[in-house]
């Protein structure tokens, strides 16, 4: 069997608060390859850690993220919703997945980018999302790593394809089968999947060869891979 990348998502969030520093690290303690992480800008444009538009979910705020500043964000989480580049210094020498959440445009990549290039991470970061998101990174980096969310049955037009020029194509797990998994590597694309968190459905995927796993359960995934079935 091939070796699958376990790619943590949001780091481990069945031990630690998601998208923070000791979540990251604790991901990276138990097995994982690399990291999933959301990315959103404050109102003053700082790349921070955070998958929901408000703090109110994981952090009992309910105030929205682009309308504060990276400083109050800091002072409302006593410092726990992490900036890009400490996230990036957490992981340091590990693979990262940037997860490119809401409306991104020019601005966003372009922030997001500067805190990658300053944190000298280029060579281990790849960005995902959905196609409007990732066309726009691939124009501000013509050498970016792309991992294309798809979310259809139905393949992606190959006039997309060319524009952004994805490595991988990334799929929620369940619309994955045999048939699908054969016609993604036919087309010379490696096949990402998110997020299977039982040990039926990782068994499953990989058994059919997928390339990546993002999960909440990293533990699980580094056992099944490592033998333990």
């Amino acid at each position: 069997m091939q070796t699958v990348t376990a790619v943590a998502h949001r780091g481990d969030p069945y031990r630690f608060r998601e998208n923070t520093v000791d979540s990251l690290r604790s991901a990276l303690d138990r097995g994982a390859d690399a990291v999933e992480i959301d990315v959103r800008l404050t109102r003053d444009g700082v790349p921070v850690l955070l998958h929901d538009e408000t703090l109110k979910r994981l952090w009992g705020i309910d105030r929205p993220l682009r309308a504060l500043s990276a400083q109050e964000v800091r002072g409302l989480t006593a410092g726990g919703v992490p900036t890009l580049e400490q996230a990036l210094a957490a992981t340091e020498g590990s693979r990262v997945m940037l997860d490119l959440c809401g409306r991104v445009d020019r601005r966003t990549v372009q922030r997001v980018m500067d805190a990658v290039r300053r944190a000298g991470a280029r060579d281990r970061v790849h960005y995902c999302a959905g196609a409007e998101s990732m066309l726009a990174v691939r124009a501000a980096d013509t050498s970016a790593e792309i991992a294309l969310t798809w979310t259809s049955l139905a393949p992606p037009r190959p006039v997309l394809l060319a524009a952004i020029r994805p490595r991988w194509l990334n799929y929620r797990f369940s619309l994955v089968d045999r048939d699908l998994a054969a016609r993604v590597h036919r087309a010379g694309h490696l096949l990402s999947v998110w997020t299977p968190d039982t040990r039926r459905s990782q068994r499953r995927l990989l058994d059919l060869g997928v390339d990546s796993i993002t999960t909440n359960r990293v533990d699980l995934l580094h056992a099944l891979r490592s033998g333990a079935r």
